[in-house]
């Protein structure tokens, strides 16, 4: 007798999604440091070494985003001459899946 799952909770299982098929498809990836709402007229007045305030303490994780999706928190690190993002605190693969 088998149960499905669906019925149980109304999301699909995903425990065995075989992703094998989409490995090679190009997402876009975004590392968002913070955001802050601004008037057009205070945009407008924005120039060179103009500082914007955040919504973020300095230190705080940055949220990685893929399609605009979370997906996971990190730090920004230097890699040589460029910069590279460490990952940390990682979205639950299901519940990744779940927003594909």
């Amino acid at each position: 007798m088998t149960t499905d799952t669906t019925a149980l909770n109304d999301q699909p299982d995903t425990s065995n999604v075989d992703l094998g098929l989409l490995a090679n498809v190009r997402v876009n990836m975004t590392v968002e440091v913070g955001n802050t709402q601004i008037t057009l007229q205070d945009l407008l007045r924005l120039n060179e070494g103009s500082v914007v305030e955040l919504d973020r303490m300095a230190g705080d994780p940055l949220d990685i985003l893929v399609n605009g999706t979370p997906i996971a928190k990190g730090e920004v690190v230097v890699v040589g001459e460029k910069f590279g993002i460490r990952f940390g605190d990682i979205v639950d693969p299901r519940q990744r899946i779940e927003t594909v």
